[in-house]
């Protein structure tokens, strides 16, 4: 017999052979296959009149159950419901990355895109930064000094690095990084060597291979007029900013102090495809200025700024960039901060479409348009581990400091296996020292923990604080994010999503009555974390839930007077994010929060414990509107027969484009491009190649890479979709209302 369902439940307990699980009554059920033999022993069936099967009771193995469990259920987050009752369809979602594009929409509206590679020709100039000292002096007693101290290999490194000083060198590099040293006084003796001997040079310590040594850097001094000795300025004068952060004190009057540049990067998450610019530059990820972080299994393009760095340098890293582009470039007076965009355009495309006919899917996509989604926060923002992120918040607000720490620490299931190895090995040892030595760097919130306690043993709640604050809050907002989904599921289940009911919170319009109140609306902080460079899923299509601006808003409860008069919509409503200065509806949803964070022993209205970022009492809260239409709707359906085809044209295809019909119009006869073809090696993908003069969706452009796809001569549907969605809304919400169906990696994965 063959069986399909969905898995429910299952009571697993430590050491069990076989758990039991039950299976929801569903009528389109799809077991995922098991890589190892699969062993089901059918206990108790019920059927209906109409042979649906009710309930089954059913004995697994536990080899199948590591693989269903990897993943967080949508249900188990509180997205249950939907707006339309229209069946949907199968697609797709993600096949390739280039399927997902996103570019971000400033505060003014414009949807940024990359346009320009080069640097424009009245700011690509860059001086000659001369040395302090004499210049084009050889130095080589001092290095021999030096060498003494340091040994043949760095002295060589300082050499080479000296001579590409004089050379005055566009390409030379920015700093070197000395041999790793545990030695404190040895590295101090560097440090002092640099002041007394090259003062045109400046040291600074940076981390090393492993956390018992340090390293010297070695960088030209931007202050060519200013010593090293008595009469320098402080450090504290200097406001304790870092060398990358101060720039050049030569920096030309005319110039904005800030380069404003747009990134376009692909299957990278914003923060890995700045720290690879970051140390081509010498500078630490920190000094560049964004707006919000953007997916990482997709292409996107989105603005950054950097302090006092010309556009000639930046433009320069392009031909060693590997799926990252940077161009468009600008100076501006002000950087980029948290939260300064409207939001994002996305443009998707769902392949593998089969529907029972095209006006199914015509009605689904229609219904998105004019309807819009429930403005659930998606799967990514609990995480993509075995253990969701609001379980952890959970646990800080209860103050079970110790149960949170060894959530973060436990092995979990689905990591790679050297990640599950090493959790092991400390759960097993206890050994922080020889954890630590195996533990990944991208690890954040494990390593803070490790070394905390390493410095503190049994100090947890010590421990939690050492992670970096934006990621230690995901853990709370996540929980704030848990309740309100299930607040939305109950609102949609009573009430329906077609009127404003008694009772319901609304966004007040500005002739509306005296029973208001002002709050946060819609400020989402500080979750765009991930620890995981190799799954940041828990990101993906976040239009941007950041937003570092609070913005004020306007919120009432629904009287029986405005219900006459029709003095609001469906539009309008909102409901809470928990915290201390917000209100809850005034009907039955508002209980909801209590009945739910009851059951996980957490009090709304009450902390456990004094510590205030892990209390929901001093949170503030927010509001968030439950029902959200995407903007700028436009979709289209398209057929292929090769999966390698590319569907949607990016931005750095517009770019190759142009390229090539300038070299043709120059009558260029040396150009590698034939027939009007462009050739551009992006990420692990080569674009071999692509017809200039075809139209969007029929370019014959084919993408050889890691994710390839398998030629197939049979035809398929593609349905192709761009719509824009303000800050803190899950592009992916969007597709599950058209699909009705999960938008869980795991489920995707299946289909593929």
């Amino acid at each position: 017999m063959a069986l399909r369902g969905c898995l429910v439940s299952y009571p697993l307990q430590l050491g069990a052979k076989k758990v039991i699980l039950k299976l929801k009554p569903y009528t389109n059920w799809a077991l995922k296959p098991s890589k190892q033999p699969l062993n089901i022993n059918i206990i108790t069936t019920t059927t209906s009149r109409r042979s649906i099967c009710c309930g089954i009771n059913v004995e697994i193995c536990l080899d199948y159950i590591a693989e269903t469990m990897n993943f967080v259920d949508e249900a188990d987050v509180g997205i249950t419901c939907f707006i339309s009752q229209l069946p949907g369809f199968r697609g797709i979602l993600k096949q390739r990355y280039a399927d997902f594009i996103v570019n971000e929409v400033d505060l003014d509206g414009n949807v940024v895109h990359l346009t320009s590679l080069v640097a424009p020709p009245e700011i690509a100039e860059e001086k000659v930064v001369k040395m302090a000292d004499e210049p084009n002096k050889s130095y080589d007693a001092e290095i021999e000094s030096f060498r003494v101290l340091a040994g043949d290999a760095d002295a060589n490194c300082l050499r080479a690095f000296i001579d590409q000083i004089n050379s005055g060198a566009e390409e030379s590099v920015a700093h070197i990084t000395l041999s790793p040293s545990s030695d404190k006084s040895h590295r101090t003796a560097m440090h002092n060597f640099f002041k007394e001997n090259m003062k045109f040079l400046v040291t600074d310590t940076v981390d090393g291979p492993d956390t018992s040594s340090k390293c010297i850097r070695v960088r030209l001094n931007s202050s060519v007029n200013a010593g090293r000795g008595k009469n320098s300025r402080k450090r504290k004068e200097r406001n304790e900013k870092s060398y990358d952060s101060r720039g050049s004190k030569n920096w030309p009057e005319n110039l904005g102090k800030f380069i404003k540049f747009h990134l376009y990067k692909e299957n990278k998450d914003t923060q890995e495809a700045l720290g690879v610019i970051g140390k081509m530059l010498g500078i630490q990820p920190r000094s560049f200025g964004f707006a919000g972080t953007k997916d990482k299994r997709a292409i996107s393009t989105q603005r950054v700024t950097l302090y006092k760095v010309r556009a000639s340098r930046l433009a320069a890293l392009n031909a060693r960039l590997i799926g990252i582009k940077i161009g468009d470039f600008c100076h501006v007076e002000d950087g980029l901060v948290l939260g300064q965009l409207y939001g994002n355009k996305f443009t998707i495309t769902l392949r593998g479409v089969t529907a029972d006919s095209d006006d199914t899917i015509k009605a689904s996509a229609d219904a998105l348009g004019r309807r819009g989604f429930i403005n659930y926060f998606g799967l990514q923002r609990f995480g993509s581990g075995s253990v969701p992120t609001h379980i952890i918040g959970a646990a800080l607000f209860r103050g079970e400091w110790k149960a949170a720490v060894q959530m973060i620490l436990d092995p979990r299931e689905g990591e790679r296996e050297n990640i599950r190895e090493v959790r092991e090995y400390y759960k097993e040892s206890d050994d922080i020292e020889g954890t630590l030595r195996q533990l990944p760097r991208h690890l954040v919130a494990e390593r803070a923990i490790l070394q905390c306690l390493k410095k503190c043993p049994g100090n947890y709640l010590m421990a939690l604080k050492a992670i970096p604050r934006t990621l230690r809050m995901m853990y709370v907002h996540s929980y704030q994010s848990y309740l309100w989904n299930h607040a939305a599921s109950t609102r949609v289940q009573k009430y329906g999503s077609d009127q404003v009911v008694l009772g319901d919170l609304v966004l007040c319009k500005e002739d509306s009555g005296k029973a208001t109140e002002e709050v946060i609306f819609d400020a989402e902080l500080e979750d765009n974390i991930c620890d995981d460079p190799d799954d940041c899923s828990h990101l993906d299509d976040i239009s941007n839930t950041i937003a570092a601006e609070v913005k004020s808003a306007v919120v009432k409860a629904i009287t029986q007077e405005n219900l006459l008069a029709g003095d609001y919509t469906v539009e309008d409503v909102v409901l809470p994010l928990p915290g201390s200065r917000v209100t809850y509806p005034l009907n039955d949803i508002g209980k909801v929060y209590h009945d739910i964070a009851k059951k996980d022993d957490v009090n709304l209205k009450e902390s456990a414990h004094g510590i205030k970022e892990f209390s929901i009492t001093s949170m503030t809260g927010a509001y968030r509107r439950v029902f959200q239409k995407p903007q700028d709707f436009k979709w289209e359906m398209l057929t292929y027969t090769d999966g390698n085809i590319p569907l949607a044209e990016t931005d750095l295809d517009v770019v190759n484009r142009i390229l090539v019909k300038e070299d043709m119009d120059c009558g260029r006869e040396d150009v590698k491009h034939q027939n009007n073809q462009k050739i551009a090696t992006v990420g692990n993908d080569v674009m071999v190649p692509t017809n200039t003069d075809e139209p969007e969706n029929n370019m014959k452009a084919k993408s050889h890479s890691k994710e390839s796809l398998a030629s197939s001569h049979e035809e398929q549907k593609a349905v192709k979709m761009s719509f824009t969605l303000p800050s803190s809304c899950y592009a992916t919400m969007a597709i599950r209302e058209l699909l009705k169906s999960s938008t869980s990696v795991a489920f995707h994965k299946t289909l593929n």
